[in-house]
This record gives structure tokens, C-alpha cells and sequence, in this order.
């Protein structure tokens, strides 16, 4: 069978050029970092020897000007590739000041841009997400419960994260934390002079997109069809455990090879939606076949998906993430 074939009725066809957006919900996305390392400036001058694949033991005190690197691994979980990036810019400020070593002000705080880079594992980009602001001050009012403690701004993004904003907490692992040395050291050789499968921080994101992925709502119910025949699901011929479905979505983002912005997909080349793609049933992973832009509309998507074994029986819950930011659920009847 073609997974990628279109099996749509008109009406449901009808629908996709005119979705109404929803008020975008927040996602919480946990990154985890591995080989993370820190490398404070100011040790060694651009005409000294850097100490090649040597491991430095200099003592790093109190946070001073440096930068960082770190390769991303998982995202909720799900394997990815990439890369996460901080910039220290001024010492620590702080009401205890060490003259020295950190200044003087009203809280503790120190500017620490970052820069995070998502590729998915055959190495192509999915996004990226600029960060800015102040570590140290306490936690945010109004944030989720997730951020613990003090929290950078999330200021924007490329690809999948166009326009999104909230908050990010880097948080160190409380076993094998962000390894710190001096830039007498060659970053070429972070991978090898990191702990072995340690040197992990796990930072948390809570996203406000511009978008996000939903299911469309047709005046007989959410746009899920069955793939053998296109007709819509409905309590008259519900769903069965392991079955192909077809959905219709918006915000499921930027396709491959990619249209221009406000641009209607074309019929060919298809148009596969560059993000991860995921569909839960009942809160219950599905094996997504197929995900990509619908030929002639404009963020109009077709998902095509089999119904896990053990969806049970009566309305199951249908929610679409794409770059793991999650949509509204939908219900449809399961028999």
C-alpha cells in the first residue's frame, strides 16, 4: 500500500484552506545534554600552545566570562541530534559581592545568552531556538510548576519554533554536571575528555508557539478517515485496534523539500513534514506512516497512522506534537 496516497472525501477536503486558529497552549519539552562543557576565558592568550587532548584540572570557582557547548541527545525522550550553546558574558552579580571576583547589585544574576540547535538523527535541521537573559534571579511568577527555579527568556526561533517564546531552566545533572575547565583547552577534544556517558545537564522548555498541531473539526466530527475506503470515522463506522487511519492537520510546520511561506503545497514532490510527528491515542504512541503537507492547501496536512492494539473500545482521545510541541485532542469512537 502507498501510505503517502490521498484518500479524502470533498467535504473534508473543503475544510482544510479554512481552519480556525486556537489560542496556541504551552508544551514542556526536557532536553538531555550530554558531554557538556564549560570553558572559562581569560587562562590562556591566543599565542599559547592549547593543551590538545590533555584534560585541565584547574579549579573554576565563581562563574566568569566563558562559553559552553553541549550536544543534544533526547527530546521527551525521543532520540535527536544537536547542539546547545552559552555564552557568559559578565561576572556574578550579587548583594554579597567578592571584590574580584563578582559585583555588587540587588540579586544574584549573571547574562548568559544560549543558542540551541535540533537536527534530526539523518543530520537535517528542524530548528533552532535563541535564548537571552539573566541566571540567578528566582523563579519566574507565573510559571509551570516545571521551572523550579530561575528561568532565561526564550525569545524566538527558526523552522519549527518560528516565533515561539517562554521560559528555560538549564538544570546540571546532580551526578555528572556540566564539566568545567579553561580555554588553554581544545575543544576538539570535548567528546574525549568528557566522562563517559556523563557531563549531562537536563535542561526544560515551556513553548508558547506561534501554531500548533490540531486536528481539523468538520461539522460531522474531527477529519479522521478510514484509509481503505476515505470514509470519515463516525459512531455509525467507528475505528478498529490496528487500523490505517488518515487525519487532517494544521500547524504541523515547514515540509521537504518546502513551500514559501503562505504558499498552498504542490501535488509533486511531496511535501514530508520535516519535524518529528507523533500521534497519541489515549495518551498511547502510534506508528505514524506518513506525514506531509495535503496538495493544494495552505497549512493543510494528511497523517497517516495505524490505531494501536490496544486502544480499547468506545471515544478515544487523538493528540498530534510536531517538534514535540503538542496540540488539542480530538475524540473519535474505537470499537
Amino acid at each position: 500500500m502507498n501510505f503517502a496516497r490521498v484518500f479524502v472525501v470533498a467535504a473534508l477536503a473543503a475544510c482544510l484552506p479554512s481552519v480556525e486558529a486556537q489560542t496556541p497552549s504551552y508544551s514542556i519539552l526536557h532536553i538531555e545534554l550530554v558531554n557538556a562543557t564549560l570553558y572559562v576565558r581569560g587562562f590562556c592568550s591566543p599565542s599559547d600552545n592549547l593543551n590538545s587532548n590533555k584534560l585541565l584540572t584547574t579549579v573554576v570557582g565563581s562563574r566568569a566570562q566563558g562559553w559552553g557547548v553541549a550536544d543534544i541527545v533526547s527530546v521527551n525522550g525521543q532520540p535527536v541530534k544537536g547542539n546547545a550553546f552559552e555564552v557568559i558574558s559578565a561576572p556574578l552579580i550579587t548583594p554579597n559581592a567578592v571584590p574580584g571576583s563578582s559585583g555588587i547589585g540587588d540579586v544574584n544574576a549573571f547574562p548568559s545568552p544560549w543558542d540551541l540547535v535540533f537536527l534530526n538523527l539523518d543530520g537535517t535541521l528542524i530548528g533552532t531556538i535563541h535564548i537571552d537573559g539573566l541566571g540567578g534571579p528566582p523563579r519566574p511568577p507565573g510559571a509551570p510548576k516545571e521551572i523550579t527555579a530561575s528561568a532565561w527568556t526564550v525569545t524566538g526561533g527558526t523552522g519549527a519554533f518560528f516565533g515561539v517564546h517562554g521560559y528555560f531552566q538549564p538544570v546540571q545533572d546532580s551526578v555528572s554536571g556540566e564539566r568545567r575547565t579553561t580555554d588553554c583547552e581544545d575543544p576538539a577534544y570535548r567528546r574525549m575528555n568528557a566522562d563517559p556517558g556523563g557531563n549531562k545537564r537536563h535542561p526544560i522548555l515551556y513553548l508558547v508557539p506561534v501554531t500548533q498541531p490540531q486536528v481539523i473539526t468538520t461539522p460531522n466530527g474531527p477529519a479522521v478517515i478510514h484509509a481503505s475506503d476515505g470514509s470519515q470515522v463516525s459512531a455509525a463506522k467507528p475505528a478498529k485496534a490496528g487500523e490505517i487511519l488518515t487525519l487532517f492537520a494544521s500547524g504541523l510546520g515547514p515540509t521537504r523539500p518546502g513551500v514559501d511561506p503562505g504558499q498552498p503545497f504542490p501535488a509533486s514532490p511531496l511535501q514530508v513534514v520535516n519535524s518529528p510527528v507523533e500521534v497519541l491515542v489515549n495518551g498511547n504512541s502510534a506508528d505514524v506512516l506518513y506525514a506531509g503537507g495535503y496538495p493544494g492547501a495552505v497549512d493543510g496536512y494528511q497523517v497517516n497512522f495505524r490505531i494501536p492494539d490496544g486502544a480499547g473500545q468506545g471515544q478515544a482521545s487523538i493528540q498530534l506534537t510536531s517538534a514535540w510541541i503538542a496540540g488539542p485532542t480530538a475524540n473519535i469512537p474505537v470499537q
